[in-house]
């Protein structure tokens, strides 16, 4: 990985870190006012167009030639939606608006960011789990520390590091020759359909595990930290691991401490934290099996991905 790619990854892991603490801790702010209403269904759409939107807007990752302009588009959702909320007390208007623009924003971010890293790394998983699993310590932030001060502070970063992205993609014009129609396709339809349908049934029992091995924590400041940073670790370490030890050895290896940890999890918190850090490994392995099933279409097979964890999320609403 050259110089200026590992530079690129950096920016874009950073910047998925902000987007997803500018969401949360902008939605937590505008339900905090005095005449916040239907904050179920502010979460609601948020994460409808968040997760669910991803499908739609990585077909317009997939097609795009300039892809900056996604990028663009989402910082300029994000800030929309900052300055909208900032707006609510003066107005007393919906903070439906507001969701709707960060839900938006987040989407376009996210495909932008998996179908760059993607092409830059060449499908590196490695990379790949570097640049999800920032989202993860960005929402308990956002969750945890949640205030002006902070959603400002995150917002100018996010400014800066997307016009420093912008600077040094220097590789932006070749990887723009990389279109759907010069990429042979090495797998028929069939198969295509019924690996991503595998690929997101895996996405979500993993969230559906995710869950069950962070829920019987409580939700205090400490432990949102902690539980943020161990799904951190636990998707930035998954692509390491099948760089050492390859792909069967080490998925072998995630399956047996997941299963292990299942079985044990009544034997204390630290178990607990394991698995939640096990299941968190397999976080780059779908996303590289996804991008090879669906290669010429990654902002798609991220989307894909995004959208399979909406079940897991309903039910925490």
């Amino acid at each position: 990985m050259t110089r200026e790619v590992s530079l690129l990854l950096g920016a874009s892991a950073v910047m998925h870190l902000l987007v997803d603490g500018i969401c949360l801790c902008c939605l937590y702010l505008t339900v905090a006012s005095p005449n916040a209403e239907n904050i179920l269904a502010v979460f609601l759409l948020y994460n409808v167009l968040a997760f669910l939107g991803q499908p739609l807007t990585g077909l317009i990752a997939d097609r795009l030639t300039h892809r900056h302009w996604l990028l663009l588009l989402s910082v300029g959702f994000l800030a929309l939606g900052v300055l909208v909320s900032l707006s609510l007390p003066l107005w007393q208007l919906s903070l439906m608006p507001v969701a709707a623009l960060l839900g938006i924003g987040n989407s376009l971010f996210h495909v932008w960011g998996g179908k760059q890293v993607t092409l830059t790394t060449e499908n590196d998983i490695r990379a790949l789990g570097v640049f999800v699993s920032t989202g993860a310590m960005g929402l308990a932030i956002g969750m945890v520390f949640f205030s002006w001060m902070l959603l400002s502070l995150f917002l100018i970063a996010l400014c800066v590091l997307a016009a420093f992205y912008l600077h040094i993609d220097a590789r932006a014009a070749s990887l723009a020759h990389l279109s759907d129609d010069q990429i042979a396709r090495s797998f028929s339809q069939m198969f295509i359909l019924l690996s991503v349908l595998a690929l997101m049934g895996v996405v979500a029992l993993r969230a559906h595990l995710g869950t069950a091995f962070s829920s019987p924590f409580g939700r205090t400041t400490d432990v949102v930290l902690l539980i943020g940073l161990v799904s951190m670790l636990g998707k930035m370490s998954g692509g390491w691991l099948v760089h050492l030890l390859g792909m069967v050895p080490a998925v072998g290896v995630m399956l047996l401490a997941v299963v292990g940890c299942l079985l044990f999890r009544h034997a204390g918190h630290y178990v607990l934290l394991l698995g939640l850090l096990a299941v968190n490994l397999t976080m780059p392995v779908t996303l590289y099996f996804a991008n090879v099933v669906l290669k010429g279409h990654e902002g798609l097979a991220f989307g894909l991905l995004a959208a399979a964890l909406v079940p897991s999320y309903l039910l925490l609403l």
